[in-house]
């Protein structure tokens, strides 16, 4: 067979979005569209940008390089760049960051508000870890069933909660989003603004963690052709977009909204908290809690397979991937106990630096017959890339780390010297010297064959 039904497309594109889309992707554009007010629809399109556009162009990209694995792609730069890119994006998207954000917003969203007076919260998280996390590793062990954890039980219940606060909030809702002001750097560059507020979802970055996952779904139903896996991976894509876009313009507006009613929340979990409890009661924190558990569950468990999937491929023989599984499982459920806040602030600047990575590795390979797969090109580009992303990695860091660190000259320097620095795209105009430096190598290189 070389290629999959209707229905078999759908599954798929339904378990990709089921991986893509957590609590992350809930929390961010409801507090974008509190501080966008009136400029919601031009932040929609930033938010698009990077929450939508990039995450499907990675998955894209691994289809059109006919790449088993980000593994695989990444060693278009070189075989050490590719350990090294590949490891620390599995780790931040995995056990780091990601999923024990997954299982601490699930708590502080959608638990701790719901406790009885006088609990231990620091207690109930553990006992509330042990619980997510047992799940997580035991859908992750089954991984031929993650279109069914995902794509036909977990998804659908998370669906059915988040439209029900959706259409109730749009259904009573009379405020227009035109009387709501925005915030000074939403007034000044709503698109630039709401495009760096899409970083925070993880998705691109997640995207490409998660494209050995849907090979190995398109491959398990049949599709063995290189070219038939990258069609269909096109055509997950695209519906994943579609309903990650519609479900983002929908909260973006809600947030929005809600500035009609409440002050401007501190984050987008609490702006959720208010809105459910304004417009469905006593019930409103019990629906929330619904969809934020269910929303991380089903991305955690996409994140455990990807990272346990990719770390058997890198390192075979090491162990297999049932152990794999259980370490990742093990290491999210330490670190989520760190608490949310700790998690959000530390991640930041490891996104900062992989963002500009990941952007130029996606754009080369879907480019990359241009200059055919030259590995001058991408290496240029990524060394340009990677030395002025380390530059948004040091700017993004916590202010009293940065102290501590003395790099307040160096932050300067790059900011006087790098168009769009202190907007976190300096490293854009490297990338593009660096990709016209490799083009001219291969050119030349090209002419003496």
């Amino acid at each position: 067979m070389n290629r999959l039904t209707n229905r078999q497309r759908f599954l798929v594109a339904l378990t990709l979005f089921g991986m893509f889309f957590g609590a992350g992707n809930l929390i961010f554009p409801v507090h974008l569209g509190q501080l966008a007010g009136k400029n919601a629809v031009i932040a929609v399109v930033g938010f698009f940008i990077t929450a939508v556009g990039i995450p499907i162009l990675s998955v894209a990209a691994i289809g059109n390089t006919h790449s088993d694995s980000l593994h695989v792609l990444a060693g278009r730069v070189g075989r050490r760049y590719s350990y090294f890119f590949t490891v620390l994006l599995y780790l931040t998207v995995g056990p780091l960051f990601a999923i024990p954000r997954c299982a601490s917003t699930s708590f502080t969203v959608g638990i701790a508000p719901i406790l009885s007076q006088g609990i231990n919260e620091r207690m109930a998280l553990l006992i509330f870890s042990v619980i997510f996390f047992a799940i997580v590793l035991f859908c992750a062990l089954r991984p031929a069933g993650i279109t069914i954890w995902i794509g036909k039980i977990i998804n659908p219940v998370f669906l059915f909660f988040l439209f029900i606060l959706l259409g109730t909030v749009f259904w009573k809702s009379d405020i227009h989003i035109s009387t709501i002001e925005p915030t000074a750097v939403y007034l000044k560059r709503p698109l630039l603004s709401s495009a760096i507020e899409g970083y925070q979802t993880m998705d691109a970055i997640a995207g490409l963690a998660f494209g050995i996952v849907v090979v190995n779904i398109i491959r398990s139903m049949g599709v063995k052709n290189d070219e038939a896996i990258a069609h269909e991976i096109l055509y997950a894509g695209i519906w994943t977009g579609i309903f990650m876009g519609g479900i983002y313009a929908l909260t973006i507006l809600m947030g929005a909204k809600s500035r009609g009613v409440f002050e401007l929340a501190d984050n987008g979990g609490i702006a959720l908290a208010q809105i459910a409890q304004y417009y469905l009661g006593r019930s409103g924190a019990f629906i929330l809690a619904a969809i934020i558990i269910f929303a991380c569950l089903k991305t955690s468990i996409g994140l455990v397979t990807s990272c346990a999937e990719a770390f058997v491929e890198m390192f075979p023989g090491v162990f297999n991937y049932k152990i794999w599984t259980v370490i990742f499982s093990a290491v999210s459920f330490l670190f989520s106990n760190v608490g949310l806040s700790k998690i959000i602030e530390y991640s930041l600047p490891m996104l900062m630096f992989l963002y500009p990575l990941t952007i130029t590795l996606i754009l080369l390979a879907l480019f990359e017959k241009v200059f055919r797969k030259s590995r001058y090109v991408y290496l240029t580009t990524t060394v340009f890339t990677c030395c002025t992303a380390l530059v948004d990695l040091l700017n993004s860091l916590p202010e009293g780390t940065k102290e501590r660190l003395h790099i307040g000259t160096v932050i300067e320097t790059a900011d006087r010297i790098l168009p769009m620095s202190n907007a976190g795209l300096g490293w854009a105009l490297p990338a593009i010297i660096g990709f016209a430096i490799g083009y001219l190598i291969f050119l030349k290189k090209k002419g003496r064959e």
